[in-house]
């Protein structure tokens, strides 16, 4: 992610409506403050290490945080959009650090929280 390519810098106008689509069928019966903060984000897929990802970029540390500890509804939501069959569904929940515009992510694959400089996500082509 670069800055370029954030909320704030780019016209996400399709990643926010899937994610609202995402949000609507797949958290329809989660907590309501579940639901609100993840409005405040944006879902889409990347790319880290030459696989896809399932990134959802966060408004802030404390919403990736809190997150990050509600991973279990997030691995129906990439299996359905990857369609992986050999269970790895991989989750990156960023923020973007205000001061240095560095992104930090938690990985679910390993667990852990990391600086983020190289993960690609999909640009537009016209």
């Amino acid at each position: 992610m670069s800055e370029a390519q954030t909320p704030q810098n780019q016209d996400r106008k399709l990643e926010q409506a899937l994610t609202n689509k995402i949000i609507n069928d797949y958290f329809d019966n989660s907590e309501s403050w579940l639901r609100a903060i993840l409005r405040m984000c944006i879902f889409s897929l990347g790319h880290l290490d030459g696989k896809s990802v399932f990134v959802v970029e966060c408004p802030n540390q404390a919403v990736a945080k809190r997150l990050s500890r509600k991973i279990y509804p997030f691995r129906g939501i990439v299996y359905y959009l990857t369609d992986y069959l050999d269970g790895e569904e991989r989750t990156l929940f960023c923020y973007q650090e205000v001061k240095s515009g560095e992104w930090h992510c938690f990985d679910t694959s390993t667990q852990s929280w990391k600086a983020m400089k190289h993960l690609q996500m999909p640009t537009n082509s016209h």
